[in-house]
């Protein structure tokens, strides 16, 4: 009689000792979720953030590349103005 209410007490510890355990862990592994998913979150708006980078950037190369086409045009008549005015 006192082994069976033993063993009932023990299956009865093994049980509520594992269950504790699986509580635990799940409530790390939703912590550590949680916790990856702020990070990717974070991530996401950085790599907006640099798309939007990127945009301001290629516009203004754009610009860039625009004004000196208009300085070469505008150097190419100033050196034809010049070969003209010489060869006078």
């Amino acid at each position: 009689m006192i082994s069976a209410v033993s063993l009932a007490f023990a299956l009865y510890q093994g049980i509520t000792n594992n269950k504790r355990t699986q509580r635990a862990e799940n409530m790390k592994d939703a912590g550590d979720m949680t916790t990856v998913i702020v990070k990717l979150e974070s991530i996401g708006a950085s790599i907006i953030e640099l798309r939007s980078e990127m945009k301001s950037n290629q516009l203004e190369t754009r610009g860039n590349l625009e004004r000196l086409i208009k300085a070469e045009e505008s150097l190419k008549a100033a050196w034809r103005k010049l070969d003209h005015i010489s060869k006078e």
